[in-house]
């Protein structure tokens, strides 16, 4: 160290002379040698240590995340000074409402009370105005130009009870039933339902008794598209008014239409389009729309079964009918009730004909030039009572109450197409369709001139046995019980439609809860979703592809072809009034 100079001594002398203390000069510089050993231990841990040149995109790995700030703690405790507070890695906030903040939580929260057997089940109904409903069926004469629809609305829906002369049906619960009335009987059957609710808070789903079906029938023919979609415009301002829509939007709603689902779904304004827009309202689009018929490209319809003639009051009733269907005698190997489509050049109707009238196991009921018989149901179900096996290629549009007939008379269907069936009534039939079914495409019969009695006549007979017994043990949860009364043990078309549609709603709220909504969801694959397995949620190529291409429209309706299958429906039926 240098010697300090005269001059320094001699005012330091000068102070001590004057009372003030020298202070330290070896302390200032001990003082400053400590600052600049922080600086260099500072420089070499944190600012060395470091990659100068790594890739800021690339992670860094935890182990150097984790000794960084150790080293540096090591070199403050070196010069015992205190230790700078490491930063520590904040968790991402996680955004989810707790359950208890959704206005649907006590919905849920009921399924969780064991001790309550509506927990879960509860459904609230819209007390709508009588125009929506009620006033509909005191002016029945106006729901057909072409039939008296006020003896089809009586007995809650089923129509005028059927005569047995011919002991072809059972004692009691068979009736007249329209095809198209399935409004009337699940508005009937609801008011029968063990968990009505008026409270909307605990409702697993909120039901809306309008009926879509004769509000439609009434303005079909003659009406502008004003008239035609005011009732479905007046429906949804009231819903969306009330505070039961706001909870969901609407997600949680359902209707019943008892007609195809074309009827509902006209893509244009122009007065020549078929049908009203019901179905592509935008709040519509949130709810759920039981039909006879629903359509493969779009997640607003699903389809319920055509209504029977048979609507037993009690338990008791179908065992003994299917009983007496499993110990009948069946001489005919297939039959067919139906009449060609010669308008249709996509149609295999005329071919089924052709082969059935060439064999000699087959029974035919033909429905055109006005005979009778095939639209006397004690005809039809004499037919099908005999016949092992019931053909049922499309009708008009997809579907056919006829397959329901055949259920029930314990005839196995067969299809040529699947939207006949199996990608219609997923609620109700089984996924597995060759265990109560058989598929023969509509091309083997159109292009390969494939023998249907020698298809069938292939199945062996201990396999037929087992698909008739399926057939027989599906007739209970394909037919509506009698509005007036429930069944005991029983579950009917209608009980499997409302546990559908609850359990539906209930996925929905819970994927709400958890964040799981689904956004890859496709629409006009919606047939594939409905075929998915519990668990579920992506589809793929699916061997039915060819069946359901994506209509030209993009739309979910092919802008021709489902409309005028809609209205050929209803000119067939005028025809078979006439």
């Amino acid at each position: 160290m240098r010697r300090r100079s005269s001059a320094s001594n001699h005012h330091e002398e000068m102070e001590k002379a004057n009372g003030k203390p020298l202070p330290s000069r070896l302390c200032f510089l001990a003082t400053l040698s400590v600052m600049f050993w922080i600086m260099i231990f500072y420089f070499h841990f944190t600012v060395l240590s470091s990659n100068p040149i790594s890739n800021p995109e690339q992670p860094v790995p935890f182990s150097s995340i984790s000794s960084k700030p150790q080293r540096i703690s090591e070199a403050y405790e070196a010069l015992e000074l205190p230790k700078m507070k490491t930063p520590t890695k904040s968790k991402p906030a996680d955004t989810r409402q707790a359950p208890e903040a959704f206005p649907f939580s006590r919905a849920l929260q009921t399924i969780e009370n064991k001790s309550d057997p509506c927990g879960g089940r509860y459904i609230y109904v819209h007390d709508l105005p009588s125009r929506f409903n009620a006033d509909m069926l005191r002016d029945c004469r106006k729901l057909s130009l072409w039939i008296n629809m006020c003896k089809f609305t009586s007995n809650a829906g089923m129509g005028p009870p059927l005569e047995n002369s011919d002991g072809v049906f059972s004692n009691t619960g068979w009736y007249a039933t329209n095809q198209f009335v399935v409004d009337v009987i699940f508005n009937n059957r609801m008011k029968q339902y063990e968990c009505l609710t008026e409270d909307p808070s605990i409702a697993a789903a909120i039901f809306v008794p309008f009926y879509a079906g004769f509000d439609i029938a009434r303005y079909l023919w003659g009406y502008n598209t004003s008239v035609r979609d005011a009732a479905s415009l007046d429906l949804v301002e009231w819903l969306m008014k009330r505070p039961e829509w706001s909870v969901m939007g609407g997600r949680d709603h359902f209707l019943v239409a008892g007609r195809i689902t074309w009827d509902f779904r006209r893509l244009t304004d122009s007065e020549t389009d078929w049908g009203n827009k019901l179905l592509f309202l935008p709040a519509a689009r949130n709810m759920s729309m039981l039909v006879v018929e629903a359509s493969p490209w779009n997640a607003n319809d699903f389809g319920i079964p055509y209504p029977t003639y048979f609507h037993p009051a009690k338990d008791a009733d179908v065992f003994i009918w299917q009983n007496r269907m499993r110990k009948l005698e069946r001489k005919f190997l297939f039959s067919f009730a139906g009449a060609p489509r010669p308008d249709n050049p996509e149609s295999i109707r005329g071919k089924i004909i052709d082969q059935c009238k060439r064999s000699k196991v087959c029974k035919l009921l033909e429905c055109d030039f006005g005979e009778s018989k095939c639209h006397s149901p004690s005809s039809i179900m004499q037919m099908f009572q005999s016949s092992l096996f019931c053909l049922q290629p499309q009708g008009d549009s997809y579907t056919r109450r006829s397959a329901f007939d055949s259920i029930l008379a314990g005839c196995v269907p067969v299809f040529f197409h699947p939207g006949s069936a199996y990608i219609q009534y997923t609620w109700h039939l089984p996924r597995n369709y060759t265990a109560y079914s058989v598929f023969i495409p509509e091309d083997d019969i159109r292009k390969r001139s494939v023998s249907i009695e020698e298809r069938l006549k292939q199945i062996p007979p201990h396999v037929v046995e087992t698909m008739r017994e399926t057939v027989i043990s599906l007739i209970p949860s394909l037919i509506y019980a009698d509005p007036r009364s429930k069944l005991e043990t029983l579950k009917d078309a209608f009980d499997v439609a409302v546990q559908a549609i609850i359990d539906k709603v209930t996925r929905l709220r819970r994927d709400i809860i958890e964040g799981h909504e689904e956004k890859d969801f496709i629409e006009e694959n919606s047939w594939k979703y409905a075929l998915l397995e519990d668990g579920q949620r992506t589809v793929g190529p699916h061997e039915w592809d060819p069946f359901f291409s994506k209509p030209k429209d993009g739309n979910g309706d092919s802008g021709t072809s489902s409309a005028e299958a809609a209205k050929n429906s209803w000119k067939n039926e005028q025809r078979s009034q006439t």
